[in-house]
């Protein structure tokens, strides 16, 4: 089967002929037919994240149809339509996979980093880990949710009941939050790059009431800020426009280092929280929602073998919504 592979951090991928993978107990053999391209495929390549599994197959927002069935495998059939996330084992046993938070179990590992990923024509992928999808739809615009919406529920979750939403970093998380948000009648106010203008009007163009730079100031202050992008010199960025008792929530897995700031800041009761990957019942949660959420995802499409093209897009910024790779014409 055709995949894209990294065989040395910091190079490009490179397209190889490899054997179709069998699945093993428990696991399912999916036929991909689209993985978006995550950031977080970025920090894998760039080695922002340490230590990955080489070679490596990266990519972990998958749709595909399920092939064949391990041993031990229920609640699927051959032909099922389905979701592949980041989070792709945790051990099922510890205190947080007792208490429903297996994405902090210290022994999880995650698709396309340290298990081979879905820039590839099949994969294989922990049963207890894959979410079953509606059927119909389209599986390129499909593929986004399984990461970048996935993680965009997660962190706005975390801001709890804001009405007024500040979004630093108006990719494809964002472009699905500002659309869930609309749906919930929160107001979005996007954060961009200085001069982004084209990011400020995609922003608009989703239901965001204002967009602008990220030193500039919205129409009113923000119950809650939500960051994607990861640059640390926004989290003081975002505390200066959060009100008392507000909330700034990093969404990435990721983050350049965040700078000293005064704790007049942080005072009056704001809060600073992270995201860490997601959990299953986000990901049951969030994909029986998404249907309902008016909109849809915006995405580029390119061939899996333009994989390398598709993560210089990202890496420059030039691209709205998401990249997605298709393994068929």
């Amino acid at each position: 089967m055709r995949a894209m592979r990294l065989e040395r951090v910091g190079e490009a991928l490179r397209p190889r002929e490899v054997e179709r993978p069998e699945p093993g107990e428990g696991q399912v053999l999916v036929e991909v037919t689209a993985c978006a391209v995550c950031r977080t495929d970025l920090h894998v390549v760039d080695g922002d994240l340490p230590e990955p599994k080489l070679p490596l197959v990266p990519g972990h927002e998958v749709v595909g149809r399920v092939a064949a069935l391990g041993s031990g495998v229920k609640g699927f059939a051959l032909g099922d339509r389905v979701g592949i996330p980041w989070l792709g084992w945790a051990c099922g046993a510890c205190e947080y996979c007792r208490a429903g938070m297996e994405n902090l179990c210290p022994r999880a590992r995650f698709t396309g980093y340290q298990i081979d990923g879905r820039y590839a024509e099949h994969t294989v992928a922990d049963a207890r880990f894959v979410l079953p999808l509606p059927g119909g739809g389209d599986d390129a615009e499909a593929a986004p949710l399984l990461c970048a919406g996935l993680i965009g529920y997660r962190t706005l979750r975390k801001a709890g009941e804001a009405r007024a939403v500040g979004i630093y970093g108006f990719g494809a998380a964002a472009h699905i939050v500002a659309q869930l948000c609309r749906y919930q009648g929160r107001r979005v106010y996007a954060f961009t790059r200085p001069g982004d203008r084209a990011a400020q009007e995609f922003a608009r163009a989703q239901g965001a009431a204002w967009a602008g730079e990220a030193g500039e100031t919205p129409p009113e202050p923000l119950d809650a800020a939500l960051i994607f992008e990861p640059v640390g010199a926004l989290v003081p960025a975002a505390l200066r426009q959060v009100k008392p008792g507000g909330k700034v929530v990093c969404g990435g897995i990721h983050m350049s280092d965040i700078p000293a700031f005064p704790y007049d800041l942080l005072w009056r009761e704001r809060s600073l929280l992270s995201v860490a990957n997601l959990t299953r019942a986000d990901g049951i949660e969030f994909l029986r929602l998404a249907p309902g959420v008016p909109g849809r995802t915006e995405v580029t499409r390119f061939p899996l073998a333009a994989a390398n093209e598709a993560l210089a897009r990202l890496r420059e910024g030039r691209l709205s919504g998401a990249a997605v790779l298709v393994m068929h014409d």
